[in-house]
């Protein structure tokens, strides 16, 4: 086959879905794309890291978006009205990078809406990792060197960001299980494990994929 094999993961934090793409990209020889997607963007349009940072898988607020259209007086540069058109810009800065990635090579998109901006492309997998909560909260305590506590609070903050960004660029419910091709609960078989699961999958579906393109 000829086409090119994109897979897309989604989420929840503390769910070690960023390390599955990891491992997932080293078995399967190809890149992983997560956090540098910003800098990537930054770097193709001469903008500033930090203005992708600032805006990272947050979507526009839409009350203030509503606000500044009925509120003609305010004028200066914290304009909400112009903050909510610059997070869109961005966000369709990063999208161009995702799509020229998806354009020229196999690879891995992590969050950012990657599957509904290759939800065109064929050889577009779109998988969504799920965890129970203590097993996030273990992985978050770890990981960020906090107590139980400030682990729940960051997994139910930055989930509902995530579930945001995707409501209002994708327009679908970020925990939608038709929104994905497959969902793995990595608390459940593990992180290894769920990575085999993930190349298990892309062989039934697309056979010695690799192999044909050689």
């Amino acid at each position: 086959m000829s086409e090119r094999i994109v897979i897309t993961i989604s989420r929840e934090y503390g769910s070690g879905g960023k390390e599955i793409s990891q491992k997932l990209a080293a078995k399967l020889g190809i890149s992983a794309y997560g956090d540098e997607i910003p800098s990537m963007a930054a770097e193709e349009n001469g903008i500033q890291k930090s203005y992708f940072e600032k805006a990272d898988e947050h979507p526009t607020d839409s009350f203030l978006y509503m606000l500044a259209m009925n509120t003609l007086a305010v004028k200066n540069s914290m304009n909400p009205y112009e903050n909510a058109l610059s997070n869109d810009k961005l966000f369709n800065k990063q999208a161009e990078v995702i799509r020229e990635l998806a354009e020229k090579e196999d690879c891995i998109i992590v969050g950012r809406c990657g599957g509904y901006i290759l939800r065109d492309l064929p050889g577009c997998v779109k998988v969504f990792v799920t965890a129970d909560q203590d097993f996030r909260a273990r992985r978050i305590m770890q990981s960020d060197q906090v107590d139980e506590k400030e682990a729940l609070k960051r997994m139910h903050t930055i989930d509902r960001r995530r579930a945001s960004y995707v409501g209002y660029y994708a327009g679908t419910e970020w925990h939608d299980v038709n929104s994905y091709d497959l969902v793995v609960k990595s608390s459940v078989i593990g992180i290894e494990k769920s990575v085999d699961l993930i190349c298990q999958y892309l062989a039934l579906r697309y056979g010695d994929w690799q192999k044909d393109k050689k």
